[in-house]
């Protein structure tokens, strides 16, 4: 994904890495550089949200207790692969396609 706009850290790469920041999960350095991306990028921000309603709802989904480290293995394999194919696709588009 890109909004298009140029950006010190590239879309595709900060979606690839907002798991980790929602799971607080980088350091602070990675940390700001990735919040400063969403703060001034629309689609990534809505992009964001998305993947934080999923987090909270999975939180509900396994009662406030820790998820077992074999999901959080798998759910994290199946976003990775996710991504991946998502990635393929959007460069089958071409640069000129639009995403939201």
């Amino acid at each position: 994904m890109s909004c298009g706009k140029p950006h010190e850290t590239p879309c595709s790469e900060v979606l690839a890495e907002v798991w980790l920041l929602l799971d607080d999960e980088c350091n602070q350095p990675r940390r700001s550089t990735l919040q400063h991306h969403l703060d001034e990028c629309e689609p990534c921000l809505e992009q964001y949200g998305i993947h934080e309603h999923l987090k909270l709802l999975l939180a509900r989904k396994c009662g406030g207790e820790h998820a077992p480290d074999e999901f959080k293995d798998r759910l994290r394999a199946t976003i990775r692969q996710t991504v991946i194919e998502y990635r393929a696709s959007t460069a089958q588009d071409g640069p000129t396609a639009q995403h939201g």
